[in-house]
């Protein structure tokens, strides 16, 4: 890890929003924004993992989503939230090995919650059913920043509504803004799950539990 001095923290968040604004594909600049200005929040992030039982067997087990730990997923039967999980991963040639590393936290607890954080958005990608290209993503965005309050998340909504045409932009703010709002703020606090122990657990259940809604249809013109 880095340790930056105020300063430094403040240039590479600088640097950082202005370059992920001129490339967003740029996934270790977005990386560095949210580390450099998420400090406040990964705090409170880990407050709340050391108060919830789930949160704590996170914390002290450190399991990470890389392929190795997660490869028994491809292999669980159809309709489980890990077999889920396996297809959206393999439907778009993802793998969970691509994170780029935690670079600027102050502490190991909080390089892990940051890392943790980054791990699990594909995760909530499933949960939430929501697709990976640019309204997809910035409806995320939103739900993880209700979730945890990450400056990077709004500044990514920021930049990616930017980038809309006039039909995804009627399109985001008509139907998955208000969704994903209300869906962020009303499910589980979703930092404290430890999702591996329930990869065999059906899909539905695990919405259910986690009072999760998965996003609207916008063909439908009403709101789940």
């Amino acid at each position: 890890m880095i340790q930056l001095k105020g300063w430094q923290q403040a240039a590479v968040a600088l640097g950082s929003a202005f370059g992920a604004l001129m490339d967003p594909r740029r996934a270790d600049l977005i990386a560095a924004l949210g580390e450099t200005t998420g400090k406040p929040a990964f705090e409170r992030v880990l407050n709340r993992m050391k108060r919830s039982p789930e949160g704590r067997a996170v914390l002290l087990e450190q399991p990470r989503v890389i392929y190795s730990n997660v490869a028994h997923a491809w292999d669980l039967p159809e309709g489980t939230f890990g077999a889920a999980y396996a297809r959206f991963m393999g439907s778009r040639n993802f793998s969970p090995d691509d994170r780029p590393p935690v670079r600027f936290m102050d502490s190991e607890d909080l390089a892990y919650v940051a890392t943790r954080a980054r791990e699990v958005h594909d995760f909530w990608h499933v949960l939430f059913n929501l697709p990976t290209n640019l309204i997809g993503e910035s409806a995320l965005k939103v739900i993880e920043f209700e979730q945890m309050l990450l400056p990077m998340c709004m500044l990514s909504v920021i930049g990616g509504t930017a980038r809309f045409n006039a039909k995804q932009r009627a399109q985001f703010f008509q139907h998955y803004f208000p969704w994903a709002r209300r869906a962020g703020l009303h499910c589980t606090d979703l930092m404290c799950v430890y999702y591996e122990r329930h990869f065999n657990e059906k899909l539905e259940d695990v919405r259910q539990t986690w009072g999760i809604v998965p996003a609207p249809d916008p063909k439908s013109n009403k709101m789940v």
